[in-house]
């Protein structure tokens, strides 16, 4: 009768411990501090720049992230390697229909599907829906989060979301015009 009492005793202190379980936190990134470098590269040369945060959110159990939603101001996108003239010029185009078309898709945002740890506190490999130009795919990445800092290095294949301007997946004999379809984003988040 002892046993069934420390038994019965056991399960009720253990299911009240889970039911009153500390409630998962929601902490909003700093849009006016946190930012995408992209740099995308073509046969003759480079170009990067800037992109901007709309929105976004972080969910940690406890330090544990656990999930997460980014959305991007798509007409944020800006140039940091030219100037004057052909800065307007190539940030013009790629606000295009030719490659974001912003003035119908302005934003593109980053659902959090699994995020896993990869046992190095504040380390953790991240599987999530990436939807630019209303097209949305699955993408995996690593990412690091430390005392309100948050970084991550993606690559990503404009083909996959028909981003087809001067893309050597859709067109021949495209030559020296050839820009390539992968391009990389370095993001820099603070929340």
């Amino acid at each position: 009768m002892k046993s069934y009492f420390f038994s019965f005793s056991f399960l009720l202190i253990a299911a009240f411990g889970f039911a009153t379980g500390v409630e998962p936190i929601t902490k909003s990134i700093n849009v006016a501090t946190s930012n995408i470098v992209w740099k995308a590269s073509k046969v003759t040369g480079t170009h990067e720049g800037n992109i901007k945060f709309k929105s976004g959110s972080l969910k940690f159990d406890g330090d544990l992230l656990i999930g997460g939603e980014l959305l991007v101001d798509m007409s944020s996108i800006d140039v940091t390697d030219l100037k004057g003239g052909g800065k307007g010029k190539l940030e013009g185009h790629l606000k295009s229909d030719d490659f974001f078309g912003v003035n119908t898709y302005a934003t593109s945002s980053l659902k959090f599907i699994k995020v896993t740890s990869r046992g190095i506190a504040g380390e953790y490999k991240i599987t999530a829906n990436l939807t630019i130009k209303n097209t949305t795919k699955e993408i995996k990445f690593n990412a690091t989060l430390n005392a309100g800092v948050g970084s991550a290095s993606i690559k990503l294949d404009r083909s996959d979301y028909d981003i087809r301007y001067g893309s050597g997946s859709f067109f021949d004999n495209l030559g020296d015009k050839t820009i390539y379809d992968e391009f990389d984003l370095t993001v820099a988040i603070n929340y």
